[in-house]
């Protein structure tokens, strides 16, 4: 049996580096990691204890998602400790989001998409 212990890393596929770079790390402040020499381009963040997100850029003239939001999507989600501080950022840097803030799911959610329509989930409390 394989024992899982969390997640390592999620990659995304991005048409542009730089606009993504731009967006994970200016607008949603991820912090930027050392990224080996690999043959492909492309940028890592520390998204939490010990957890990545990695962007690689998709070969030119091949097409990515264009729709909007559908959380039957593939997406990452990220733990955050405040629902309501996290929908005043988002609002801050000019990014436009779904919210659920009486989710199902047991906890409160938010969707973003990113400059090439990945979906990104952000989780909190209820009544956070």
């Amino acid at each position: 049996m394989i024992e899982i212990e969390r997640i390592h890393h999620v990659s995304l596929a991005v048409r542009d580096l730089t606009r993504a770079h731009q967006f994970y790390a200016e607008k949603l402040k991820f912090k930027q990691i050392e990224r080996p020499p690999f043959h492909s381009t492309g940028v890592w963040y520390a998204i939490g204890e010990g957890q990545q997100l990695h962007l690689l850029q998709y070969p030119e003239g091949e097409s990515l998602r264009n729709s909007g939001i559908d959380t039957t999507d593939g997406h990452f989600a990220v733990w955050v400790k405040s629902f309501q501080k996290t929908k005043e950022w988002l609002e801050s840097v000019g990014i436009p989001y779904e919210e659920r803030p009486n989710s199902v799911a047991g906890f409160a959610q938010i969707f973003i998409l990113d400059p090439d329509h990945n979906i990104i989930e952000f989780d909190a409390p209820y009544f956070s």
